[in-house]
């Protein structure tokens, strides 16, 4: 007999967090509308690394399914779509805090971006407040 496992079974939560939104493209979506304050489709598509159509659409649909941001009619374009994170995504904010102060510390390139890291050395849980509310930090 064969036994179906469940994605969540092993009960890690670094597991279950890897699985929701661990891979490159599916943070750096939630990067670009927490930080950024992509909306649309096209501002996803235009983010600083170049995601594939194709992968965008796909780390879109998943990261609905899995509740981090919702998918809206634009009242001002019948044929396109609003992106929004959900509080489920918005809570994500202190790992991308954390991540950001992380990168600053290791990452050595002369063309690190710093800006979104200096924000949150500078007010930490400021910028949480505010990605948590919604808002840009």
């Amino acid at each position: 007999m064969t036994r179906k496992h469940s994605k969540y079974e092993s009960g890690c939560p670094v597991a279950y967090a890897l699985d929701i939104f661990g891979d490159r493209w599916g943070l750096l979506v939630i990067r670009d509308m927490a930080v950024k304050g992509a909306r649309t489709y096209g501002e996803l598509q235009n983010g600083w690394e170049g995601i594939s159509t194709n992968i965008l659409a796909q780390r879109l649909k998943q990261l609905e399914e899995a509740g981090i941001l919702s998918k809206s009619k634009d009242p001002e374009n019948g044929r396109s779509y609003i992106y929004a994170l959900t509080q489920k995504g918005r809570d994500l904010a202190p790992v991308l805090a954390d991540i950001a102060l992380w990168s600053a510390k290791y990452n050595k390139a002369g063309h690190a971006m710093t800006g979104f890291s200096d924000k949150v050395r500078a007010d930490r849980d400021g910028v949480i407040t505010r990605i948590r509310a919604g808002k840009l930090p």
